[in-house]
């Protein structure tokens, strides 16, 4: 299973980036997709998660600024962020998990992980 995790970047306060996850390795539309954030000296935190069905889930530090989204047919999860604050600087990772209700129990009950990608909110 490979996650890669890409469209980080640095962007000033207000502004927008759109993150992608590609997969490969796993029956993409079985998995509960998601992410998780980590910033320097904190732990890792989760951001959003979308069910088979498309159902979502945010963390409350992002809702209404943050969207997330899937395509089955590219095996691809996103996330659109908005209305960036300097405070979601950090590393963002995809995750996937086929059980339902894993997300919710934090990081360590997630079975696959992406590498990460930056991102950087200046103020």
């Amino acid at each position: 299973v490979q996650l890669q995790a890409s469209g980080g970047g640095l962007v000033q306060a207000g502004g927008s980036l759109r993150l992608s996850c590609e997969t490969s390795g796993l029956t993409f539309s079985s998995y509960i997709m998601g992410w998780f954030r980590q910033a320097p000296g904190k732990e890792r935190e989760f951001v959003a998660s979308i069910t088979r069905g498309s159902s979502t889930s945010y963390g409350d530090s992002v809702k209404g600024r943050f969207t997330i989204s899937r395509d089955n047919a590219r095996n691809t999860v996103y996330l659109q962020m908005n209305s960036l604050k300097p405070e979601d600087t950090a590393v963002y990772y995809c995750a996937a998990d086929p059980v339902y209700g894993s997300f919710d129990l934090g990081p360590t009950s997630v079975d696959y992980w992406g590498k990460g990608t930056l991102v950087t909110v200046s103020s």
